[in-house]
């Protein structure tokens, strides 16, 4: 099999069904999007499902300040029937030595003059947030009442829906094996599914986005790591806000149906393409959470899971053209954030592939950083 699309978008997470939307809404007739199994498999569908506004660099604050007044009128955005199960009960980083409290500091200086409502909020106040914490050993924290969480599954779903009915061709189960070059252009993909002939490829892969482009002789600075995950029984309403913890390396929140979903960022992890789960991490999230929670010490832990974040040496994502491959689109190396700035990325890179303006920056997220050393570390991921 042979066909022909205006464009091609690998990978069928949230970034992927967006910005296939996105060009669909944009006028393109012919857009494909091939996932290798099913919608929101991969980091989307493994994620803990939060979004914030409270990062450390310009960049990151306002993509998640933007994509959240999104996600805050999806369905209505997409013409989706069902809910995405969005809910605002604010987000609690917590700061356990002064390193973290200049640091977080210095980040409200930058979030208030983007017009973020986070605030500083010392021990107490942290309590009558969320009154089963333990205070040991904490300075303080902030909180944003506008961080949430949203069912990750549901809101892949509404793009990918609002994607079809505009005449977007969703291929599942379906594998990109390569991608095609002709001379210094992009001509399409080769797929366990045949060829597909394009002018313009998006990859929205993931950490498998440096095997693509591996495939055509380009290396990215992109590497995969794992990160794992538990949901325990469901309870009765108990926590609000997410609660998260870089010096433990850590995040915990009550998500609608219940359960506590809870993840935890080892910097030792092995950089390859690892999902099991282990019981290395219960343990250890298990001393850690109900230090912080001790509360939770009572509740079973119903599954535990894995998933790979895509990282970039300045845990800043990737996104805009590839120097040297006229039509080959990169959104990727999210670095853990990729679900909670889908929305924007979607709208940016219709933008870029299409050969509009785009509304928003896009310099600082482009590979030339990675050779001048003008990275945007971002100090505030788990």
């Amino acid at each position: 099999m042979t066909k022909t699309a205006d464009a091609v978008v690998i990978g069928g997470g949230i970034v992927g069904c967006a910005t296939a939307f996105e060009l669909a809404k944009k006028g393109l007739k012919k857009v494909v999007l091939v996932e290798k199994k099913y919608l929101a498999s991969g980091a989307t569908g493994r994620c803990g499902a939060g979004v914030r506004m409270q990062w450390g660099t310009e960049p990151n604050c306002v993509l998640s300040r933007d994509s959240i007044k999104i996600f805050e009128n999806l369905e209505e955005y997409l013409g989706y029937n069902g809910s995405i199960e969005f809910k605002q009960s604010g987000y609690l980083l917590l700061a356990y030595n002064e390193k973290m409290v200049e640091q977080f500091h210095k980040n409200l200086g930058l979030q208030h003059k983007l017009g973020i409502p986070s605030r500083w909020v010392t021990p107490e106040e942290c309590k009558e947030l969320v009154p089963h914490i333990n205070l040991q050993g904490l300075h303080g924290g902030t909180f944003c009442p506008k961080d949430g969480h949203c069912n990750p599954f549901k809101a892949t779903d509404a793009y990918a829906r609002a994607a079809e009915r505009l005449g977007v061709e969703i291929m599942t189960y379906t594998t990109v094996t390569k991608l095609l070059q002709d001379g210094d252009r992009i001509k399409g993909v080769e797929t366990t599914a045949g060829v597909i002939e394009s002018p313009r490829v998006i990859s929205c892969a993931g950490a498998y986005t440096r095997e693509l482009g591996r495939s055509i002789g380009v290396e990215m600075p992109i590497y995969p790591e794992r990160h794992q995950i538990l949901v325990t029984e469901p309870v009765a309403p108990k926590q609000g806000p997410m609660i998260m913890s870089f010096y433990h390396g850590i995040y915990c929140q009550q998500v609608p149906h219940g359960g506590f979903v809870m993840g935890l960022g080892d910097p030792h992890e092995v950089k390859d393409y690892d999902e099991d789960s282990s019981w290395q991490f219960m343990y250890e999230m298990a001393a850690k959470i109900t230090f912080i929670l001790p509360v939770l010490k009572e509740l079973r832990v119903v599954r535990q899971w894995a998933g790979l974040y895509d990282l970039t040496p300045d845990k800043t994502q990737i996104l805009g053209a590839v120097p040297g491959v006229e039509g080959f689109y990169v959104a990727a190396g999210f670095s853990g954030h990729g679900f909670m700035i889908a929305p924007v990325v979607g709208k940016i890179m219709a933008e870029v592939m299409v050969g509009e303006e785009p509304q928003y920056p896009i310099d600082m997220y482009g590979f030339k950083r990675f050779e001048s050393g003008n990275l945007y570390v971002e100090p505030s991921v788990v």
